[in-house]
């Protein structure tokens, strides 16, 4: 669950959190920055170093509003200071506008490669130096606000998606509270082992979204065989082998990524390494990658997880399952690629286990 209050605080905090700014002047001779000083005290909280060492302590400890900056400078000079200054994801926002007498198109050019929004030159002048200071303050205010807007919106984007996956998860299993946790708990498998084969964060973020959406098709199965207390008859089970379809068909009617991946998922959770399974007999690696990770975290925890009619196997004996059907119901691959992760696998099980 995203805590939208969080960023709606945030932004409201943002809003009335500044009174004076706090502007840092950084040069190696004094009456520099007296100079700089003089000029800016009345209207901002002016901050000092005479070094880029110190330059770069104060920015981590006090974040500034902006920087300025001399470029000539001993041990460190200002283009190696604002390099490092927007190396770091913490400060990298802060303006930096370079003092300086160099007034050449190669010295402006370096200056705004390595992330400068501006260059007074010396001498300095009171009324030049407070309008390019407010100007870039008011631009970095800005900037930052609308960072913050789109932190908030892109949140409550997610939440909404979030309560979407939740209850296109749900929809074919809503009375069985045991399957619902066995769904995200699956879902956390399937990132460990789709994490452990290189993928980006944005596609294992997808399929732990996109795995429990698997049986979704169940919402088109009548109730009288879904919740069958007996062996389905033949024709029953061709009813059944059908919800993989159903749910590809409700999953596939969006263009986003993450549910054209659920629709894959959908659609071959239930095919087998070998050909066997269903609904259309792929093998092997015609079977999408997506399904053949949920098929092995579907089972796994399905065997791990005690419900009324069985108890609970223990890890190695789900690991000895796997292994046993590589190759025949699972991809032998990702199998030794799951059992790999062990430690993983077992801090997820223990992480739901304290959750009750």
């Amino acid at each position: 669950m995203i805590d939208l209050d969080y960023f709606n605080e945030s932004l409201e905090s943002f809003e009335c959190s500044k009174n004076r700014f706090k502007v840092l002047v950084v040069d190696d001779l004094a009456d520099n920055i007296n100079i700089l000083k003089g000029i800016l005290q009345e209207q901002y909280d002016v901050l000092v170093a005479k070094n880029g060492k110190l330059a770069l302590s104060i920015i981590a400890n006090q974040q500034p509003d902006l920087v300025l900056l001399d470029v000539m400078m001993p041990e460190m000079n200002g283009y190696q200071v604002c390099e490092a200054i927007k190396r770091d994801p913490a400060t990298c926002h802060i303006p930096v506008i370079f003092i300086t007498a160099m007034t050449s198109i190669e010295d402006e050019q370096e200056g705004f490669e390595v992330g400068a929004v501006d260059f007074i030159t010396k001498p300095i002048t009171p009324l030049t130096t407070l309008a390019r200071v407010a100007n870039h303050l008011a631009l970095s205010q800005q900037d930052q606000r609308n960072r913050l807007i789109i932190e908030q919106r892109t949140a409550q984007l997610r939440e909404a998606l979030y309560s979407a996956v939740k209850m296109l998860s749900e929809a074919g299993t809503y009375n069985d509270e045991m399957t619902g946790s066995h769904m995200w708990r699956m879902a956390d498998y399937c990132a460990v082992l789709a994490r452990s084969l290189g993928w980006s964060e944005q596609d294992v973020e997808n399929i732990h979204l996109a795995a429990p959406m698997h049986d979704t098709g169940k919402i088109g199965i009548p109730d009288n065989i879904l919740k069958a207390p007996r062996k389905l008859t033949p024709e029953e089970w061709d009813i059944m082998k059908q919800h993989p379809v159903i749910g590809a068909d409700i999953l596939g009617n969006s263009k986003a990524p993450l549910f054209k991946m659920a629709a894959e998922v959908s659609l071959g959770h239930h095919e087998k390494w070998d050909g066997s399974g269903y609904p259309s007999g792929l093998k092997g690696e015609e079977i999408p990658l997506t399904a053949r990770i949920v098929a092995i975290a579907d089972v796994f925890d399905a065997l791990t997880m005690e419900r009324p009619y069985k108890t609970a196997w223990t890890v190695e004996e789900a690991y000895q399952y796997l292994q046993d059907n590589a190759g025949k119901q699972f991809d032998p691959k990702l199998v030794a690629a799951f059992i790999s992760q062990d430690d993983q696998i077992r801090a997820v099980k223990a992480e739901w286990q304290e959750r009750g």
